[in-house]
């Protein structure tokens, strides 16, 4: 998969993050640092699951783009 970033410097060096997944940010002291770290955030944050409450139905969809 591939992922939009948008990186940006920072006092302690860079801050990253994937507008596609809210809520997705890493950080490194350089740039290649930071995009190893986002890397790893990506992962993590699609493996997250979702807790599923009563009032939610989960569901699945297909996208073609």
């Amino acid at each position: 998969m591939k992922f939009k970033i948008a990186l940006y410097p920072s006092d302690e060096g860079f801050a990253v993050c994937v507008p596609a997944l809210p809520g997705c940010w890493s950080q490194g002291a350089t740039k290649e640092e930071a995009l190893a770290n986002i890397e790893i955030a990506i992962r993590e944050y699609l493996g997250a699951e979702i807790e599923q409450t009563e009032e939610a139905e989960f569901r699945e969809i297909e996208v073609v783009v």
